[in-house]
């Protein structure tokens, strides 16, 4: 089994407008006046954020906990244009591209069960996370039954914004009913917890 992503979608814009002819510098001053990209971008093309998700999908996918140190990471800040045209011309598309697998033929240790990488990667155009573009994120599960399955989505924008804020202030309104549903059966009348 296997996992392998696009999921920073700033990255991604970044790449496609390179793909289109933009330098580096060019295409995060676009994503950054888009909203798309922090004023100080560096989780995003240092990959740090990238990281932060592939750990996650380990931890969903393989049951492992993986500390910072074992997942190798790539960012994207050190692409040249070059590089990008020298990937076209092999009928190639470069993402930022996220990946955990299981390590073939070797029984999982408990120090590194998964080979995990964050990397630019050169994809030919049949791979479906070749032709994922803009702010668009992507993910491909590869297992033996199914082989491939891909789901794309938006990964940023003012909607989808706005979307994980309420999603996340629905969130911590039913944590804290939760608690204060559970802290009112907790007291029994009489015990000095009501008013007498």
């Amino acid at each position: 089994m296997a996992l392998r992503g696009i999921l920073n979608a700033t990255a991604n814009h970044i790449l496609t407008l390179m793909a289109a002819g933009r330098s580096y510098a060019a295409a995060l001053a676009d994503a950054q006046a888009q909203g798309y990209a922090e004023p100080d971008p560096s989780d995003d093309v240092d990959a740090h954020d990238v990281v932060a998700k592939t750990r996650i999908l380990a931890a969903l996918g393989f049951g492992c906990a993986l500390s910072l140190d074992q997942v190798v990471r790539r960012g994207i800040a050190e692409l040249t244009p070059e590089s990008i045209e020298e990937a076209a011309r092999d009928g190639q598309r470069v993402k930022l591209v996220a990946s955990v697998r299981q390590w073939p033929g070797v029984d999982p240790g408990p120090a590194s069960p998964v080979d995990a990488r964050v990397e630019p990667m050169a994809l030919p155009l049949s791979d479906p996370l070749a032709r994922v573009d803009g702010v668009l994120n992507a993910l491909t599960l590869e297992t033996d039954p199914v082989s491939h399955v891909t789901i794309v989505g938006p990964g940023a924008g003012r909607e989808l914004a706005g979307q994980g804020l309420f999603a996340d202030l629905v969130a911590t309104i039913r944590a804290d009913s939760a608690g204060l549903d559970a802290a009112s059966r907790g007291k029994q009348p009489g015990d000095g917890g009501e008013d007498q």
